[in-house]
């Protein structure tokens, strides 16, 4: 009976996932579990294309969009593909892993407030580095881990990085976040912008996406907005 109700809860969990979401209809599905109106500043922030941008890939972007909205600095985020060949790919696409492209976030900060090394360090804390191709239930190349770079300033301070982060012993395996030379980023779908803030109660949301944010608003409190301190 126990391991029957451990199946069940695992198939539960899975259903929700990002890579879960039904791809034939992930609107209708992200909006039955919104269950509360936007309370945070961001969620629909339009990105000012004046700022400084980073790019990185840290498996499902409703983890990694929400936890650098936190970071005070970051004017917006938003959740979108990068890395593949294939032009203006869907979400359908890309979650059935057909276009090359990886679940990326779009970070429009202030350097002045908050710098590139700074993001850098919130990104090895908010996903785990060190699993190829995966973050938990998600699996594939669309989830793997990557920083994609604008220039050669921002290759070596990723490579500074992910040496910090092997040394720290934070983690038991080695990282195999994959350093590219930034392309071209593409939008996701509306739906999947501010994901996290809007659709709290989302079974994904709840228990996958939330200990990722806590974790880093445990360790960045000193640099956290106020809005979410």
């Amino acid at each position: 009976m126990h391991m029957i109700t451990f199946l069940f809860s695992g198939l539960l969990l899975v259903a929700g996932a990002c890579s879960g979401v039904n791809a034939s209809g992930p609107q209708a599905n992200a909006s039955s579990d919104t269950t509360d109106e936007q309370t945070t500043p961001l969620t629909r922030t339009a990105p000012d294309t004046s700022l400084s941008k980073a790019y990185f890939a840290g498996g499902c972007f409703w983890c990694t969009e929400a936890s650098f909205e936190r970071i005070e600095g970051v004017q917006a985020v938003v959740s979108g593909y990068s890395g593949g060949p294939e032009k203006n790919p869907t979400y359908k696409q890309v979650a059935n892993g057909l276009t090359g492209h990886a679940e990326t976030v779009a970070i429009y900060y202030d350097s002045t407030v908050v710098d590139y090394p700074t993001l850098l360090d919130v990104f090895f804390v908010a996903h785990d580095p060190t699993t190829l191709n995966r973050q938990g239930p998600d699996v594939g190349t669309q989830y793997r881990s990557a920083i994609f770079y604008s220039n050669d300033r921002e290759k070596e301070l990723a490579m500074q990085a992910i040496a910090r982060t092997n040394e720290s012993g934070r983690y038991s395996n080695p990282v195999v976040t994959q350093l590219d030379a930034f392309d071209i980023f593409y939008d996701a779908e509306d739906y999947h912008q501010g994901y996290y803030e809007l659709n709290p109660n989302a079974g994904y949301v709840y228990n996958v996406s939330r200990p990722k944010v806590e974790k880093v608003e445990k360790e960045f409190k000193g640099i956290l907005k106020e809005a979410y301190k």
